[in-house]
């Protein structure tokens, strides 16, 4: 079984993409909150990699804003890819097969702002066509 639920807020505004074959798909870092304090008192949060297809990939575009809390549910799945310089990559991520907009539009608590480099929560992930994909 492979099944992946997450509550989080998304870290920035999603971008909507084309694949070569014209089918819409937004990536997106959904930031979840871990269930127990540090040693500081401070509560820390994983940033999960998520992507969503097709019109649910437009309706994130439309409707989404960073800070918004999310509901994700889908499957984990793995992939790689090899950069320009020849080096493979690999990359795991939440393939979205549902995602619940958990606040009402105006409601939301003020942009969430991680603790961590930004450059790190931009990392460039190339986005493989469904055609390209092993199933």
């Amino acid at each position: 079984m492979n099944r992946v639920v997450l509550v989080g807020r998304i870290t920035r505004d999603p971008e909507l993409r084309y694949t070569q074959s014209n089918v819409p798909v937004v990536s997106f870092t959904v930031a979840v909150n871990r269930p127990y304090l540090n040693q500081q008192g401070e509560r820390e949060a994983d940033f999960i990699n998520c992507v969503a297809w097709r019109a649910q990939a437009e309706n994130l575009a439309k409707f989404v804003r960073k800070g918004l809390l999310l509901g994700v549910d889908g499957r984990l799945q793995s992939r790689s890819y090899q950069t320009q310089t020849g080096e493979t990559r690999y990359i795991t991520e939440v393939v979205c097969d549902s995602v619940q907009f958990l606040e009402p539009k105006g409601e939301q608590e003020p942009a969430y702002e991680p603790d961590v480099d930004d450059e790190l929560l931009e990392t460039s992930i190339d986005i493989a066509s469904e055609d390209d994909l092993p199933f």
